[in-house]
């Protein structure tokens, strides 16, 4: 596939800090990017960069074959972003947010009402083009701001924490639309969130902490790097079943997050009835599992990605 977006040794500079450094990566067409970190990792500085809201310090950014510091309307017009907050008027209907964008967009005047009608439809919102968005629901807004940022045919949909603040169960229809909208359309996604459940939906992800990019691959490939299986467990006193765990196990990776103890092995099948056996303080929970994108970003981290840091931007 050819490549949608070409980042080259992007860097940003903010006061002698880089808040961006040097980073490299390409998106390809028609996939879905991933771009995960935690606050601070340089994930919405990139971003803004990319989408031709900041001017970077170094480096260069290519959307759809137009470079991003010289062709910024041509770029503009080939992109659509849903920002983590709502930008609807809530005054005005469905129908006339949409139209308004049509019109900062330059929509040809003859094609605006079907366009309008086509990406309603595509967000199952036909019925409700005539209601004020003050009395949409949440996942509604949503929806709605999909659909406006498709209406003059982006190359390329920024989705920037796209079901913040959403109910489980309107995070997933929200979730259906946006695959819906893939299939349909072939748009390119990059996307961005902090549920890593999302993410799994992803070609390939790319992992930001401290301004680097410190991996790129298939959500499946991420996890199949650390191998093995986590096992976890809280027991009637940890630090007296952490001791005990230093001093007899050695097969086993240990960390502690919150109140639980993690150990990774290669294979709990042959590890845990040993283990059970070993520690003589009473375990009180005890889960096995697969690793998942937050292992992932633990291991290449040495953090969580709910935590958060200060320094960059």
């Amino acid at each position: 596939m050819d490549n949608m977006i070409e980042v080259k040794n992007l860097t940003k500079t903010y006061k002698k800090v880089d808040a961006v450094k040097g980073i490299n990566f390409d998106v390809k067409e028609g996939e879905i990017f991933g771009f995960l970190g935690p606050n601070g990792a340089g994930k919405s500085t990139t971003i803004n960069m990319i989408c031709t809201m900041l001017a970077p310090s170094q480096g260069s950014i290519s959307i759809n074959g137009f470079d991003v510091q010289k062709e910024k309307n041509k770029v503009r017009e080939s992109i659509g972003i849903i920002f983590q907050e709502n930008t609807l008027d809530e005054k005005l209907t469905a129908m006339e947010n949409l139209m308004l964008h049509c019109r900062f967009y330059k929509v040809p005047k003859n094609k605006r009402v079907a366009r309008i009608q086509e990406v309603l439809e595509i967000v199952d919102l036909v019925d409700e083009k005539k209601q004020r968005v003050e009395t949409f629901s949440g996942g509604m807004k949503r929806r709605l701001e999909i659909a406006r940022g498709l209406l003059h045919y982006p190359k390329v949909l920024f989705l920037d924490e796209p079901t913040v603040g959403l109910d489980p169960q309107t995070r997933a229809h929200l979730w259906e639309y946006i695959l819906k909208l893939k299939e349909k359309e072939g748009i390119t996604m990059f996307l961005t969130t902090h549920y890593l459940d999302e993410a799994e939906i992803s070609d390939r992800i790319a992992i930001m902490d401290k301004g680097e990019i410190i991996a790129i691959d298939t959500p499946l490939k991420l996890k199949d790097e650390l191998g093995g299986d986590i096992i976890e467990l809280s027991t009637e006193d940890n630090v007296k079943a952490l001791q005990e765990i230093e001093e007899k196990v050695k097969d086993a990776e240990v960390t502690v997050h919150e109140d639980t103890i993690h150990l990774k092995v290669a294979s709990s099948d042959a590890f845990i009835s040993s283990f059970i056996k070993t520690l003589e303080i009473p375990i009180t929970k005890l889960n096995i599992r697969k690793p998942t994108l937050n292992d992932v970003f633990l291991a290449f981290t040495g953090r969580d990605i709910g935590q958060t840091q200060t320094n960059n931007k």
